[in-house]
């Protein structure tokens, strides 16, 4: 069975109905949010507020039906632990892992608090869940296709970017999702015959080296693979991009919206949107083992019109306006 097949199995859960759903049950559930980035200045204006949301639209009433207990790790996975003990500390009864980076913190911390996974490419071969359709344990959620739209990615660098040959591949080495979405591009690559350089950054600092040895290699655009530390250095990366001359994509709207070039892929406050799908759920009596992973099924083309101008592409008028989102 295809990997997108298990998306019949929940149930038609991508379009819910917005009727009130929820049960008024007679405990206010505690639910922990464990994110990778900065604590926002609103909650209900960036990505993670998909997440309270989704619960509005399943009939759930914050501080009624339920209460948040947020924490970020400021792009910092060394703080994952202590985040996922003080999250245990407050007995949720639920925990949202913002990414697949918080979630062996938070199993080790404790075994039995269901986990939500809002954002995880490939959490079959990170060993994350045992399947798909039939996850087992107590963690279930939402796998990102990061590694299925890299071929995209690169021929829309193509299309921008005449003559392109040499593309850049910047990752962290701590993040899960960077060595399945690198497999997926380096095959990509192969088959259009084009050569992939990859490059790993943690810090600011590292991101100095890793431009200078792009610059090295002549590279001529550049693909990123967004989480963890790059959440936090979203500006940095698109300054360093800027003046590098690179055009950039990678599957984060968020990552344009800071200055990046182009995104493809899915929205990452959809995603934690629909994780409250699974909570609900878990809420209602289902166990986490039994709720199969869920893919998403609609990809974004988002641009930034400014960076474009900035970098001199004269290539972009067919694609933004085909884009499902030109931010000025």
């Amino acid at each position: 069975m295809l990997r997108r097949d298990f998306l019949t199995l929940l149930g038609g859960a991508a379009a819910w109905p917005l009727a009130a759903r929820a049960q008024r049950p007679g405990k206010v559930w505690r639910i922990g949010f464990l994110a990778s980035g900065l604590r926002p200045v609103s909650i209900e204006s960036s990505q993670y507020g998909g997440f309270p949301q989704g619960m509005r639209e399943l009939g759930h009433v914050e501080d009624a039906d339920f209460v948040m207990e947020w924490r970020f790790a400021e792009g910092r996975p060394e703080l994952y632990p202590a985040l996922a003990a003080e999250l245990v500390r407050a007995q949720v009864d639920i925990a949202v892992a913002g990414n697949a980076t918080a979630v062996r913190p938070m199993q080790e911390a404790s075994s039995n608090i269901p986990i939500v996974v809002a954002v995880s490419t490939d959490p079959v071969g990170l060993g994350l869940v045992a399947s798909l359709a039939h996850p087992g344990g107590n963690i279930t959620g939402l796998a990102t296709s990061a590694d299925d739209t890299a071929s995209k990615q690169l021929a829309l660098l193509t299309s921008v970017v005449p003559k392109l040959s040499r593309i850049g591949f910047l990752s962290s080495p701590d993040h899960p999702n960077s060595a399945p979405v690198l497999r997926a591009a380096q095959t990509a690559a192969l088959n259009a015959r084009l050569q992939l350089i990859p490059v790993e950054a943690r810090t600011q600092d590292d991101l100095e080296i890793a431009f200078a040895a792009l610059a090295k290699e002549r590279v001529k655009a550049l693909m990123l693979v967004p989480g963890g530390a790059f959440n936090v250095l979203r500006g940095r990366l698109a300054d360093f991009a800027l003046h590098a001359r690179l055009p950039t994509i990678t599957t984060e709207r968020e990552f344009v919206e800071a200055g990046g070039l182009m995104s493809y892929g899915e929205s990452a406050r959809d995603l934690n949107r629909r994780a409250a799908f699974y909570v609900d759920k878990i809420m209602r009596g289902a166990k986490p083992a039994d709720l199969p992973v869920q893919q998403p099924t609609r990809f974004l083309l988002t641009i930034n019109r400014k960076t474009a101008d900035a970098l001199g592409l004269n290539t972009l008028p067919e694609l933004l306006a085909t884009a499902d989102e030109v931010i000025e």
